[in-house]
């Protein structure tokens, strides 16, 4: 190699040859793809953070979530242009070598910011449920501040050596290639293969547990955690609920037996004094405080939350890891390293999917979203975010229940055989 040019690692020289990818169709599919992407990312999460972070007016632990997932995934969007143009090009980036750095860095600042947050997210969820009273009283919003702040750190840590070893080079063909060489610094002829190899191996394996896996873990285990505490939480209160309709009985029976011998001495009374005014009591018989459909459709739109968050974190990610892990054994086999070329760049598409799905999974998935965006876009983005039965607390209800009080002023929301709350469940919708 000429002592002018950097040295390269033997994956990127082989691509440094390879010829121009003529398969139009995937191309065209990824282009669009990503103009559509790009359009929907950056319009809903620029709403989100004007909804949340200027429009709201009291600060809550869930907004301040929302928010910084909406600012990482802002960022994110806005780079989806500079990939687009790239794939216009015919894989080729003409836009320099400072702008394939931030675009590189930034792609992996979000995947590693967005896993923590959303790990944080399912944590913070699972301490509401399983520990109400210490989250009472420790959680708080510079608490929530502090947390993200340590995930805008742990994604700058993270990202740091992507934004070191990324560069443009040019191509064989005339094309420039962005990508990551892990032999521009501290690298020598004698230690090229194996400094390559560590490097590469390092970042791949590194992004897939950190970013991915263990967050992954994280989060299905926090549902997983908190169905089980709630469902254990429905049979007690049902087993309550039978012992106390069993009192209520046995106390009915009780009082219109009591109620008998007082009629009979008030007849005997009234035969022998005259008429004597006696108020009736009231039956302490009452219907049940929890209605089965109300609970069921409670059970049912949580498990379409926690499906939803964990199988889009899922699918958007796992063809991106997937191909980076198989990028590990393209060096040795030209096939392989083909079908890296021609299909990371769309399983990275996927992976931007991610940020434009977020808003949509944590906002628009709310009961009656598409009746009630008609009547109040403001209600929707408050129960989003409200800290007292908000949609992060109680999704099924809560938000039914604020854009009912946002709308009463002009039209009053009944909602028949409506199922009470237990006073345990009033405290912990508080939180």
């Amino acid at each position: 190699m000429d002592q002018g040019q950097p040295l390269l690692c033997p994956l990127l020289q082989k691509m440094t040859v390879h010829g121009l990818n003529n398969n139009t169709k995937v191309n065209l599919v990824v282009v669009g793809v990503h103009g559509l992407v790009s359009l929907i990312g950056i319009l809903e999460n620029a709403l989100i953070i004007w909804v949340v972070g200027f429009r709201l007016k009291h600060r809550t632990v869930a907004s301040v979530w929302v928010l910084n997932l909406a600012l990482s995934d802002f960022l994110a969007t806005l780079t989806l242009p500079l990939f687009t143009v790239y794939l216009h090009s015919s894989h080729s980036w003409e836009l320099g070598n400072p702008l394939c750095k931030v675009q590189a860095s930034i792609f992996f600042f979000n995947m590693f910011v967005s896993a923590f947050l959303l790990a944080a997210i399912s944590l913070d969820r699972l301490l509401l449920v399983v520990k109400p009273v210490w989250s009472q009283n420790h959680r708080s919003v510079a608490g929530a501040w502090k947390v993200c702040a340590l995930g805008w750190l742990w994604g700058a840590i993270n990202s740091a050596p992507y934004f070191v070893f990324r560069g443009v080079v040019e191509k064989m063909d005339g094309r420039k290639l962005c990508y990551y060489n892990f032999a521009l610094y501290l690298s020598s002829n004698g230690t090229l293969q194996r400094d390559c190899n560590v490097r590469h191996d390092t970042t791949a394996i590194s992004k897939l547990l950190l970013a991915f896996l263990f967050p992954l873990m994280i989060i299905a285990g926090s549902y997983i955690k908190i169905g089980l505490s709630l469902k254990e939480r429905s049979r007690r209160r049902k087993q309550s609920t039978i012992f106390q309709s069993e009192e209520q009985i046995t106390l009915s029976i009780s009082e219109a037996s009591e109620r008998k011998i007082s009629n009979a001495s008030t007849r005997t009374n009234t035969m022998l004094l005259g008429p004597i005014s006696l108020k009736p009591r009231m039956n302490s018989l009452s219907p049940s405080t929890l209605s089965p459909s109300g609970q069921n459709k409670l059970s049912q739109s949580f498990r379409k939350m926690v499906t939803a968050v964990v199988s889009a974190f899922a699918l958007c990610w796992a063809p991106y890891h997937i191909f980076c892990m198989i990028e590990l054994t393209a060096q040795d086999n030209e096939e392989t390293l083909k079908l890296v070329e021609t299909w990371l760049p769309l399983a990275a598409t996927f992976a931007f999917l991610n940020p434009v799905l977020n808003p949509i999974l944590y906002a628009f998935s709310c009961p009656n979203f598409f009746v009630r965006i008609r009547q109040s876009l403001g209600a929707v983005f408050d129960g989003l975010v409200e800290e007292k039965g908000g949609f992060l607390t109680s999704p099924a209800r809560s938000i039914r229940a604020h854009m009912r009080r946002r709308s009463s002023r002009d039209v009053t929301v009944t909602t028949p055989a409506s199922p009470k709350c237990s006073p345990s469940l009033r405290r912990l919708s508080n939180i």
